[in-house]
């Protein structure tokens, strides 16, 4: 085994016991398995929370190009109600609420899984009602926001007992 620079501070053989303590610290016997088994469903978990922080960015980026009638937009677009400037201040908004209630969801909390589903629901008919601005940007942003629905409502739940 190859030695390292020695330590003055520390035995002759500091290195030979690093080495020997790396070791112990990775083996991990016969009657426990080497990988830890993670709850289920915890991979869509992961995924809501990763893709409504991204959404969260893309609605406030949105949000304040519509805020400053940014000319990517569809011109002359109808909307249910309102105009395009007030669509941009409810996406903002929007946006910032999936940004908090995104590491509430990565920090486990149940209110954030609550207030997350409540709240990417909420972007969701926004964005259908956003559509004339701009069709396919907001059936994107509507697709990913069922992904996080079902993520959230299927699997964000208390673990069951077994």
């Amino acid at each position: 085994m190859p030695r390292g620079p020695r330590d003055p501070r520390m035995g002759v053989d500091s290195t030979l016991e690093e080495a020997d303590t790396v070791a112990q610290e990775t083996f991990v016997g016969q009657d426990r398995p080497a990988y830890m088994e993670e709850e289920r469903g915890s991979g869509w978990i992961t995924f809501a929370g990763v893709v409504i922080i991204m959404v969260a960015i893309l609605n406030i980026i949105d949000g304040i190009a519509a805020i400053s009638r940014s000319s990517f937009f569809a011109h002359n677009a109808r909307y249910v109600f309102s105009d395009l400037r007030t669509w941009g201040w409810i996406v903002l908004a929007l946006g910032a609420l999936q940004m908090l209630v995104g590491f509430g969801i990565w920090a486990g909390n149940q209110l954030a899984r609550w207030t997350g589903i409540v709240v990417v629901a909420l972007n969701a008919i926004a964005q259908l009602l956003f559509i004339p601005a701009y069709p396919f940007w907001s059936l994107s942003i509507f697709a990913l926001d069922v992904l996080v629905l079902y993520g959230l409502a299927a699997y964000g739940g208390r673990p069951a007992l077994d």
